[in-house]
């Protein structure tokens, strides 16, 4: 059994964290039999979400998890794919996780309206007579991050437009297959659905949402892979393939 150990549930999806929604997801489309538990940052061992026990091993990030995962069980989604495919598949993850991301977390930092809709589910992984005076601080430690990763140096506007050209070059590259790179799924799929519905699903309309929602084919492609993958979903406890 793997205990996949993650932050909360929120807007309908499976966790606030894109990243854990990827390694839920590949958990699903591989089969494996998971439970998931709240996350304690104090004992993850690189001090993020998500992590995992694998028969007492416990392992941080959810790419170097994957990786492990397709070793111990065997590699049943990307086995099939051609060099020019695994490098496509990995370009188009590394900008979402690389470049997309930090068009979301400004959004939900940094944009005043994209804050407020955060705060209630940040205020559910702290204690309540913490969360007054930590939301702050945290903000602020995030704007720093921000500012030193480089999107914290644009304009709401600017970030908008940064994000709006990833959707667009997502879009283009998937076209009409009904995954990523073909006609079945692929651990690259993982990425793309949890970046996708994390946007699509985070309650504050803005032009990169707008934009995301107006590519028909990633639209349709989200609602495909929940239904295939997602169709039994609950917000908590365990699930057995």
């Amino acid at each position: 059994m793997i205990t996949l150990y993650q932050t909360p549930t929120a807007w309908g999806t499976p966790n606030l964290s894109p990243f854990c929604i990827k390694l839920e997801s590949y958990l699903r489309m591989t089969g494996q039999n998971y439970q998931v538990q709240p996350a304690d940052l104090r004992k993850a061992p690189k001090g993020k979400v998500p992590y995992v026990d694998v028969d007492g091993r416990l392992m941080g990030d959810s790419q170097f998890i994957i990786e492990y995962l397709k070793q111990k069980f065997g590699d049943t989604l990307d086995s099939k794919l051609t060099d020019e495919q695994k490098a496509i598949g990995h370009t188009v993850r590394r900008m979402l996780e690389e470049s997309t991301y930090w068009n979301i977390v400004y959004t939900r930092w940094v944009d005043e309206a994209g804050w407020r809709a955060y705060v209630p589910v940040l205020e559910t992984m702290l204690p309540v007579v913490l969360g007054n005076v930590m939301l702050p601080v945290l903000r602020r430690k995030m704007f720093k991050t921000l500012h030193a990763q480089g999107m914290g140096r644009h304009n709401f506007d600017e970030v908008q437009k940064l994000g709006k050209d990833d959707i667009t070059a997502v879009s283009t590259i998937m076209g009409s297959r009904p995954f990523l790179l073909g006609e079945t799924p692929t651990s690259f799929d993982a990425s793309v659905y949890a970046f996708l519905v994390g946007i699509i699903a985070f309650p504050v309309d803005s032009d990169f949402k707008q934009h995301t929602l107006s590519q028909g084919n990633l639209v349709e492609y989200c609602a495909r892979f929940k239904s295939r993958f997602f169709a039994n979903w609950k917000p908590s406890g365990s699930r057995a393939a």
